[in-house]
């Protein structure tokens, strides 16, 4: 009971909301609906609940041996969160200016004859960018926020997974790119504070 006391006394309202905004927008639930969608189509079944627990497990152990693997290399989690944001700063210009920056063609190809759990899962959901976004926020907000703010992350994308023909039909495809060019300013904003404030801190 202790350790359960201890680990909820860590957490603040809002760094969970604020991680939360700032991992749902790198996560981009909406922004792939159309992947899964293509992927349906391809006959490829998709297990929402699988897809989840599977991309929950992937970001938590990265999330509690990320700092480890850091200290292994010797590289400071402000260094690590400086080049984190520049990395977020490139997809945040992706998101707004819809170009592409990070060439995944060939990835995804080998992989998508695989389960729903790879590419979705792994690197789509739980990938390179949901990591560097974990890994360099650690700097800044407690674990505990991190691991419910991630909770609500993977309940949302849930939502998203078992709902995504609803959403199409209803939303349609004008609020779904409204929404990813929001997120995509917020997660520019967001690398911008990361890479000037740990700047801010080593000098």
């Amino acid at each position: 009971m202790e350790v359960i006391r201890n680990f909820f006394a860590q957490v603040d309202i809002w760094q969970v909301l604020s991680s939360f905004i700032f991992l749902i927008a790198i996560i981009d639930p909406f922004g792939n609906i159309p992947i899964t969608i293509a992927m349906e189509k391809r006959g490829m079944k998709i297990s929402a609940w699988r897809v989840c627990l599977a991309s929950l497990i992937i970001l938590l152990v990265f999330l509690f041996l990320g700092e480890w693997v850091l200290k292994l290399f010797g590289v400071q989690i402000e260094y690590f969160a400086i080049a984190g944001g520049f990395i977020i700063f490139l997809m945040a210009l992706e998101m707004i200016l819809d170009i592409t920056i990070f060439q995944n063609d060939k990835l995804e190809g080998e992989m998508s004859a695989g389960s729903s759990i790879v590419p979705l899962a792994f690197p789509m959901y739980a990938g390179p960018g949901a990591f560097t976004a974990l890994l360099a926020i650690t700097a800044e907000y407690s674990i505990p926020s991190l691991c419910i703010s991630l909770l609500l992350c993977i309940a949302l994308l849930y939502l998203v997974l078992i709902g995504t023909n609803w959403l199409t039909k209803y939303l349609g495809p004008t609020t779904l790119y409204i929404t990813r060019k929001f997120f995509g300013i917020i997660v520019l904003a967001i690398a911008c504070k990361l890479m000037f404030g740990n700047l801010a801190a080593i000098f």
